[in-house]
C-alpha cells in the first residue's frame, strides 16, 4: 500500500512538473521581450518633438483658468495654503503631517468651462508641494529666497547654473540652467519672469513664469549651441511655479504649485512611458521642498548661533 501510495505521488510530481514551465525558462523568454519594448518606448519618447501652435494655446488657456483661481484665493477670507481648502478632518490630518516633518504633494486638475488639461500633442503637469519649517521666520528665509544668483547651489544637479538678469522693484528677471537625467540627458537654457507680493506681515507669495527655455544640442557642452525654441525632444516646452509663504505655527510654510507643459508620449507606448513621465515632476517638486527647508533651517541655525 505505501509503495503503490509512493508511486502515485511520484507520477502527480512528474506531470505537475510537466505542466508548469521552468520558472526560470520564462523569465528567460519574458526578459528579452520587455527589454525590447522599453528600449523601443525609450527610442519613441527620446525623438525629437515640435511644440504646435494648437498645444501652446491649449496650455496657455490652461494657465490662465489657474491663475485665475490663485488671484481669488489670495483676497482675505478664501483659503491662502492649499490644505486650508481641505475638508476639517483631512486638513487637520495634513497640517499634523507637515508638523512633523512630512512634504506632502498633491496632483492637481483646473476645472473650468471650456478648460481641459488634456491637451493636443501635449502634456499638462500640475501638483502643488508644502513643506513646514519649524522655529523659522519670514525675514530669515526671504534672504535665501532672493537669492538668485546662488539657485544653482540651492538646487543642485537639477541646477547647474543660475543668474538674476535684472531687478526692478518687486520684479525680477532670471537665468537658469536646468539638468535632468531620467530616460535620457537632457539640459535647459531657461528664463523666468518673477513677482514678489507681500499679503500682510506674514504672508508672501511670488510667481515664476517662464519666458524662454531652450533645449541644448549637447547637455555636457553648453557651447555646442541650443535647439530653436520649442525644438529638441519637448521634455520642457513651459515651466511655471507660484510660491506662497506663511508664517504661523511657530514656523513658515512654504507651498509651490507647479504647472508645466511637456510633449506627449507616442500612443503605441504611451502605457508604459505616461506613468513614468508623470512622476518626474512630482518627484522634482518634492525634492525642491526638501533641499528649500534644508538650506533655509541651516541659514536660520547659522545666523542665531
Amino acid at each position: 500500500m505505501k509503495e503503490d501510495a509512493a508511486k502515485r505521488t511520484s507520477v502527480t510530481r512528474f506531470w505537475a512538473n510537466r505542466a508548469k514551465p521552468d520558472r526560470t525558462a520564462r523569465l528567460a523568454r519574458f526578459c528579452p521581450f520587455t527589454l525590447f519594448v522599453l528600449v523601443t518606448a525609450l527610442s519613441a519618447a527620446c525623438s525629437a518633438a515640435e511644440l504646435k501652435q494648437a498645444t501652446d494655446a491649449a496650455f496657455n488657456k490652461y494657465v490662465g483658468a489657474t491663475e485665475a483661481r490663485m488671484a481669488r484665493e489670495l483676497h482675505s477670507g478664501n483659503p491662502f495654503l492649499y490644505v486650508d481648502s481641505l475638508p476639517p478632518g483631512q486638513r487637520s490630518a495634513a497640517y499634523d503631517r507637515l508638523k512633523h516633518g512630512e512634504i506632502l504633494v498633491y496632483r492637481l486638475q483646473t476645472r473650468a468651462p471650456g478648460v481641459t488639461s488634456e491637451i493636443p500633442d501635449g502634456m499638462v503637469h500640475h501638483w502643488v508641494g508644502l513643506v513646514f519649517i519649524p522655529g523659522v521666520t519670514m525675514a530669515q528665509a526671504l534672504p535665501v529666497l532672493l537669492d538668485y544668483d546662488h539657485r544653482a547651489e540651492l538646487y543642485k544637479p537639477e541646477v547647474t547654473a543660475s543668474r538674476l538678469i535684472w531687478h526692478n522693484g518687486d520684479h525680477y528677471h532670471v537665468f537658469l540652467r536646468l539638468y535632468e537625467k531620467k530616460f535620457t540627458t537632457v539640459a535647459f537654457n531657461t528664463e523666468y519672469d518673477v513677482h514678489w507680493g507681500r499679503l500682510g506681515p506674514r504672508r508672501m507669495y511670488s510667481d515664476s513664469i517662464s519666458s524662454r527655455i531652450a533645449q541644448l544640442r549637447d547637455p555636457d557642452n553648453p557651447a555646442a549651441g541650443e535647439y530653436p525654441l520649442g525644438g529638441g525632444s519637448g521634455f520642457l516646452w513651459r515651466f511655471n511655479t507660484y510660491w506662497r509663504f506663511q508664517e504661523k505655527d511657530g514656523g513658515l510654510y512654504l507651498q509651490c504649485e507647479a504647472l508645466s507643459l511637456t510633449r506627449d508620449i507616442p500612443w503605441a507606448v504611451r502605457w508604459l512611458i505616461r506613468p513614468l513621465v508623470t512622476r518626474i515632476p512630482r518627484d522634482a517638486l518634492n525634492r525642491a521642498l526638501g533641499r528649500t527647508r534644508q538650506v533655509i533651517r541651516q541659514k536660520a541655525e547659522a545666523l542665531g548661533k
